[in-house]
């Protein structure tokens, strides 16, 4: 058995003084962050200057000047700040592949935060409801039992209005039984995944099918905006714009929903039946340059890759990342030959040293494999 952290997500539905009290709390946890944000640019820009340190703030030096910040959670503004330390981090570590830390707005960015269970303050009531710090018993629907001790709680309201929970509990996990089995994975566009044994998993485009859809109701959107403009009106008091922009919102959580559904039972899938995966280490951001940054964003690539690893780490299994430069398209898996760089548009091709037909990508596939085996 393996301790690990999982997190279960329920909706809730707040009455209005809990509604009021969850806008006050995503306010403040949104104003600490751009405050400890703003000041840490500052800061910087004085230490180049003249050599001063870099001050780390807390959210309590704040409250003297902004009172209302004391009428809200305080483990929810110092997660906030655990946040933001975490996204420096993580900058630090890889700034090509993750972004400087941005200014959070209202609008712009998902309403949400984060509470630590202390001596019983997050709870479970009758299955029927949650207990939160300053918020008390929530209403919600308990569809899944969770396992283990509570240890946090995340609220978050979608651009739909609805409102979730998600609460995290470190619990026990049983490891996979071992297959003996390994297997290699190409990604891309024409087959989600292909896999060295020449299964080929379609890609369901989720994005792509509802894309005509959601072009007509942006469009749509971009009218009820001109008119509103025209008649004085602001959006946020413009019923009609504002109850379209809810019907592409629950569009988008549709097809949320259908991809992340989709990678969930194929990373366990793949976990339950190969005790080694062996994949390329992707280059998302690079990639969402290109041309094909839709399809690569309708795929969900990093999500499923750290669906895999998480699992893996989880149930016993293990995960061979292969380095994004390596030529698995280019090299023979049959005789070992490197040919020529190939465009996309070609899917099979014969070995010019062997005389081997290959399909592109279980060709690809197939030596992802076996040069991950002996990374």
């Amino acid at each position: 058995m393996k301790q690990v952290k999982k997190a279960f997500v329920y909706r809730i539905y707040p009455n209005d003084l809990q509604k009021e009290m969850f806008a006050k709390t995503f306010g403040c946890a949104r104003k600490i962050w751009n405050l400890m944000l703003d000041d840490r640019i500052n800061s910087y820009k004085q230490y180049q200057e003249d050599g001063t340190p870099i001050k780390e703030t807390t959210p309590a030096m704040y409250k003297k000047d902004y009172p209302y910040l004391k009428e809200v959670d305080s483990l929810a503004l110092a997660n906030e700040q655990m946040h933001l330390r975490r996204a420096f981090t993580n900058f630090y570590r890889d700034s090509k592949s993750v972004g400087y830390p941005k200014f959070k707005s209202k609008n712009r960015d998902r309403n949400s935060y984060t509470t630590n269970n202390q001596n019983g303050t997050i709870s479970i009531i009758d299955k029927q409801g949650i207990k939160l710090p300053k918020i008390g018993v929530v209403s919600m629907d308990y569809h899944r039992e969770h396992t283990g001790k509570i240890k946090s709680a995340t609220v978050s309201q979608d651009a739909t209005g609805a409102y979730y929970v998600a609460i995290l509990c470190e619990t026990e996990v049983e490891a996979f039984a071992k297959t003996n089995s390994s297997i290699g994975i190409d990604m891309g566009i024409h087959h989600y995944v292909v896999l060295s044994d020449g299964t080929k998993i379609e890609n369901p485009k989720y994005l792509k099918k509802d894309m005509q859809l959601l072009q007509k109701l942006q469009r749509k959107l971009s009218r009820k905006a001109e008119i509103a403009k025209a008649k004085g009106i602001k959006l946020e008091d413009a019923k009609n714009y504002q109850k379209l922009k809810i019907t592409i919102a629950r569009l988008h959580k549709r097809i949320y929903n259908r991809r992340h559904d989709f990678l969930h039972k194929l990373s366990t899938y793949l976990i339950k039946n190969h005790d080694v995966i062996c994949v390329e280490k992707l280059s998302v951001k690079k990639m969402l340059e290109s041309h094909l940054a839709q399809a690569i964003t309708d795929a969900g690539w990093t999500k499923f890759l750290t669906l895999l690893k998480y699992k893996a780490d989880w149930y016993g299994k293990s995960i061979k990342e292969v380095e994004p430069y390596y030529p698995s398209t280019q090299i023979c898996h049959v005789c070992g030959s490197k040919e020529s760089k190939k465009e996309l548009h070609i899917r099979e091709w014969e070995c010019s040293s062997c005389h081997s037909y290959h399909d592109r990508d279980i060709n690809a596939a197939m030596n992802i494999h076996q040069h991950g085996l002996v990374i």
